[in-house]
């Protein structure tokens, strides 16, 4: 781990998949606040490179943190990093994701594990582990990264939905346990957003046939996430497109669901 130092008064801030895409944004919106970054990912070339801008843009503290949150020991590794730089963790965006490119039976077993320790398991792990030090200190924001997906029927064979519907549901159950101690949790679900999300998973093709009014841009589905924690919403859909698909889908009776799930599965 290595630190851009700075001079920020703001609160301290980890942000998890932090090299690109939402995760980036994150960063730039919270320095140019003045809070002290955590970044962490694989990549930690660019991830040093956002750190040298920002601390030197914003005279904030930034410490680079380079991990594979797929790998079991990753929050224990990072709770025990955070403690020994001094760092106070008092905002949590756990943002990493992976998605699988092909259905369930045809990705490999040692992939899906990955996707649930990275989305799942490490995303709880560590709200569990900082979010108690909020809690005793009487104040925190955590941000889990769900999806509109979270909201959509199944399709067959996809895992990406329900782990975002267990990132919706296990943010709104944190955040009624947490806000009376002054802790605010908001699951941010966003629709399509312009990052590289689509480029590694080999979909952007596809994404470039669709409407361009069903597309927000990272910085603004940020801004709304951020707003969103700050005067404790536990859900926030950004965008108008958004929440209306969010509302007729989450609505919709169970057979319904499953019909229009099996013909989305189809045109994709």
């Amino acid at each position: 781990m290595t630190a851009s130092d700075g001079t920020g008064t703001g609160k301290g801030a980890l942000i998890t998949g932090a090299s690109a895409g939402l995760g980036e944004a994150f960063a730039r919106l919270l320095a140019s606040e003045g809070h002290d970054l955590m970044l962490v990912a694989r990549r930690a070339d660019r991830l040093q490179a956002l750190a040298d801008e920002l601390a030197a843009a914003h005279g904030v503290r930034v410490l680079v943190c380079p991990a594979d949150l797929s790998r079991p020991e990753s929050a224990a590794a990072l709770e025990a990093q955070a403690a020994a730089e001094g760092f106070q963790v008092d905002i949590l965006i756990n943002n990493a994701g992976l998605a699988e490119p092909v259905s369930f039976l045809n990705f490999p077993v040692a992939d899906v594990r990955a996707m649930i320790e990275v989305m799942v398991t490490g995303l709880t792990e560590l709200s569990h582990r900082f979010g108690g030090g909020m809690a005793a200190r009487g104040w925190g924001r955590i941000i889990n990264v769900s999806s509109l997906a979270a909201f959509a029927p199944n399709s067959p064979g996809m895992l990406y939905t329900g782990i975002k519907s267990y990132v919706l549901n296990m943010s709104q159950a944190l955040d009624l346990q947490l806000k009376p101690s002054g802790v605010h949790v908001t699951a941010l679900c966003p629709g399509f957003t312009w990052t590289e999300f689509h480029d590694t998973q080999g979909t952007r093709e596809w994404a470039n046939r669709l409407p361009g009014f069903l597309w927000q841009d990272a910085g603004t589905v940020v801004r709304a996430g951020w707003e969103a924690v700050s005067v404790g919403h536990p859900v926030c859909v950004p965008g108008v497109v958004n929440k209306a698909v969010a509302s007729f889908t989450k609505h919709l009776p169970e057979r319904l669901r499953y019909l229009f799930g099996r013909q989305a599965r189809m045109v994709h």
